[in-house]
């Protein structure tokens, strides 16, 4: 593979590839990616995303990131598309952002004002509602996971049913501040970005995903699938981080 093509003077170093996976998942729904981007030499780190609200979370990955060495071409999914443009802000060594099927606000923005929003989204009627221990005291704080009878039709309709249904019971919930924390400035106004839209996308919404990777300025891809387009199209996926990974390469943070 030339890693150079695009950009022939300089010496082509692949940066390590950190994939940040979204709400109601975990990092086991990056694996058809991932095993296709090791197989062309690169390093890739999926972190587990803690899904306790964009401010807690983008501290959290930028942290991981800034034990990497060397440059890191960053990609979220869904939910985990606001904590990489957060995260990277405070992360010199990322060179590019990949957006698949995920959310990039602007700042200022909270990601539930801006579901809100979407006509193709179907997510949120099929949200149940849980508590959790919030600190001492007895404290409590919200979160959110989907119904199982509805996780298929809202978020992987184009999986198998035995797929959806293990989906459904190995879900993460997300706290209630990943819908309703502010934005920070987005990194993707000062780094370039790349983008995955999924035309069936009814979680996030097709919508409100194009619109936003349009915005932020992304060499956007548009490919037949459900949310999950990571676990349905890898191939595809795979090929626009790649893109994105021999855009940035030689780069230097």
């Amino acid at each position: 593979m030339n890693t150079t093509d695009q950009r022939p003077e300089q010496t082509g170093v692949k940066p390590t590839i950190v994939l940040v996976h979204g709400a109601y998942a975990d990092a086991s729904s990056w694996n058809g990616v991932i095993g296709r981007l090791q197989q062309q030499g690169y390093t890739v780190i999926a972190p587990a995303n803690p899904l306790r609200g964009v401010a807690a979370d983008s501290a959290y990955t930028a942290s991981l990131l800034g034990q990497i060495d060397g440059p890191v071409l960053l990609a979220g999914h869904s939910y985990g598309g606001a904590v990489i443009s957060n995260a990277a802000t405070s992360a010199p060594n990322v060179v590019g952002l990949v957006f698949v099927a995920a959310l990039a606000p602007a700042e200022g923005e909270n990601l539930g004002d801006v579901e809100n929003g979407s006509k193709d989204s179907v997510l949120g009627t099929a949200l149940v509602q849980y508590q959790y221990p919030a600190g001492p005291g007895g404290q409590t704080a919200v979160e959110f996971a989907i119904s199982p009878a509805q996780l298929r039709e809202a978020f992987a309709a184009d999986l198998p049913a035995e797929t959806t249904a293990l989906m459904a019971a190995t879900q993460r919930p997300a706290a209630a501040a990943a819908f309703t924390d502010a934005s920070g400035p987005p990194a993707w106004k000062t780094l370039p970005s790349w983008a995955v839209v999924a035309t069936g996308d009814k979680a996030a919404g097709t919508d409100v995903i194009r619109s936003q990777a349009q915005r932020a300025g992304a060499d956007i891809v548009e490919v037949e699938g459900s949310h999950v387009i990571m676990i349905s199209q890898p191939q595809a996926v795979t090929d626009h981080i790649l893109k994105a990974a021999r855009a940035v390469a030689g780069s230097h943070p």
